[in-house]
C-alpha cells in the first residue's frame, strides 16, 4: 500500500521543462493519486490545448513511480482536459512543419553498437559544412545520444505558440545544424519506460511539433532494429528513403538484411540511399596512412553487393571519434582521417538524394 502523499513526493520528481522548471505536484498538473485494486492510478490534467510535452509528462510520471517503488509495481497514468476558457478547435498535428523541408532520410541499423548515431550526428554537420540546410531528429527515445554527442546537454528548446494557435518547439542549433532530442526534456540519467504507442506519440512530437523552416536536409536518427515504432514512424513521416549503418563482421549480414527488407517492404516502399561501413579499419591518430582491419576488410562492400545498393562510403575507428563524441565535438569537425570520410559520406549522401 502507498498513500497519496508518497505518491505525490514521487512525482515532485517530474519536472515541466516549459513552467519554469517546475514540478508537475506544485503546478497542480496531479488531479488523482491512489493506490487501487492493487495500481498506482494517476490522472494528469491538462489545460483545452494540447501541451506539446504531453506524452513527455505522461512517460515521465509512469517512470517517476516505478523508479521508487518496490519492484513489480503497476502503474495506470490517465488524463483529462480541464477546460480553463471556451474551447477552440484545434488543428490536428500534421506535417505542415515539414512543408520546407527538401529531402527527409532516417538513420537506420538492424542493431544497436554500429554508431548508428555517431554516424547521424558526423553526416548532420558534414552536410552542413558543405553548405547545406540540416536538421537532425533524434528518434531514439530510448537512449537519446544526440544532446551529449553534440554539446547541447541543459539546452531546453523552447516552446512557441504560432498563429493558428499551435503550440511548436524551436529546435537547438550548433554547428549549424538544427538539433532535436527527447534528451533535451529529459533529467540527466532518467529511464523512460513507454510503451511502443506512447513512445510512437512522442515520436511524432519530435519531429512534427518542431519549427524547421526551410531545409535540405533532415536526418531522422531512427531507434536501432526493427519494429512497430520503426513502421508507425515511416508511415506517419513522409520519409524519402534511409541510409542504413554497419560493421565489416559477416554476422551483421543478417542485421542489414532486417533493415533492407523492413525498407523495401511493399507496405512501407522507401528508397534505400546506400549503406555506411562504421569501423570499417583502424587507424592510430600518430599513423594516419595505415590501416588496420580488425572487423574484416571490404565487409560493409560485399554487402551492398548483396543487396543492390550503393556503398556510400567507409569510416574509419578512430580514437578521436569516440573522445570527440564524448566532449560534443563531433569528427567531421576536423580535416582529420576521419573527418575526411564524413565530409566524402555527406556527398555521396547529397548526390543520391538529387537522383530521379
Amino acid at each position: 500500500m502507498m498513500t497519496e502523499a508518497q505518491i505525490l513526493d514521487m512525482l515532485r520528481e517530474v519536472v515541466h521543462p516549459g513552467k519554469g522548471s517546475k514540478d508537475i505536484v506544485s503546478l497542480g498538473m496531479v488531479e488523482h493519486a491512489a493506490f487501487e485494486d492493487g495500481k498506482v492510478r494517476i490522472t494528469l490534467a491538462f489545460p483545452g490545448r494540447r501541451d506539446p510535452l504531453a506524452e513527455y509528462l505522461i512517460g515521465s510520471a509512469r517512470a517517476a513511480v516505478i523508479r521508487n517503488s518496490p519492484q513489480g509495481t503497476q502503474v495506470e497514468v490517465e488524463t483529462v482536459v480541464r477546460e480553463t476558457a471556451a474551447p477552440k478547435k484545434k488543428p490536428a498535428l500534421g506535417l505542415e512543419e515539414l512543408g520546407q523541408v527538401r529531402h527527409i532520410i532516417g538513420i537506420a541499423s538492424g542493431k544497436g553498437g554500429v554508431g548508428k548515431s555517431t554516424v547521424a550526428v558526423n553526416l548532420a554537420v558534414a552536410l552542413a559544412r558543405e553548405g547545406y540546410r540540416v536538421g537532425l531528429a533524434d528518434a531514439d527515445v530510448y537512449g537519446p545520444s544526440v544532446p551529449l554527442m553534440t554539446g547541447t546537454e541543459g539546452a531546453l528548446p523552447e516552446a512557441i505558440q504560432d498563429e493558428d494557435g499551435r503550440e511548436l518547439i524551436l529546435p537547438v542549433e550548433k554547428y549549424g545544424v538544427k538539433w532535436m532530442s527527447i534528451g533535451y526534456f529529459s533529467q540527466p540519467g532518467q529511464a523512460l519506460i513507454w510503451r511502443g504507442p506512447m513512445a510512437c506519440n512522442a515520436l511524432k512530437q519530435m519531429i512534427l511539433q518542431v519549427r524547421w523552416d526551410a531545409l535540405d536536409f533532415l536526418l531522422v536518427d531512427m531507434p536501432p532494429g526493427t519494429g512497430d515504432i520503426h513502421i508507425s514512424l515511416v508511415q506517419e513521416v513522409p520519409m524519402e528513403g534511409a541510409v542504413i549503418v554497419t560493421t565489416p563482421q559477416a554476422v551483421s549480414l543478417a542485421d542489414v538484411e532486417k533493415g533492407v527488407n523492413m525498407f523495401r517492404h511493399e507496405n512501407i516502399d522507401r528508397k534505400i540511399f546506400g549503406l555506411v561501413e562504421n569501423m570499417a579499419w583502424f587507424t592510430p591518430e600518430e599513423l594516419p596512412d595505415h590501416r588496420y582491419y580488425l572487423f574484416g576488410k571490404d565487409g560493409g562492400k560485399k554487402m551492398a553487393e548483396r543487396f543492390g545498393i550503393p556503398l556510400l562510403g567507409q569510416v574509419p575507428l578512430v580514437q578521436s571519434i569516440r573522445e570527440g563524441g564524448d566532449e560534443g565535438l563531433p569528427a567531421a569537425l576536423t580535416d582529420r582521417p576521419d573527418g575526411v570520410a564524413f565530409r566524402a559520406l555527406a556527398r555521396a549522401v547529397a548526390a543520391r538524394a538529387e537522383e530521379d
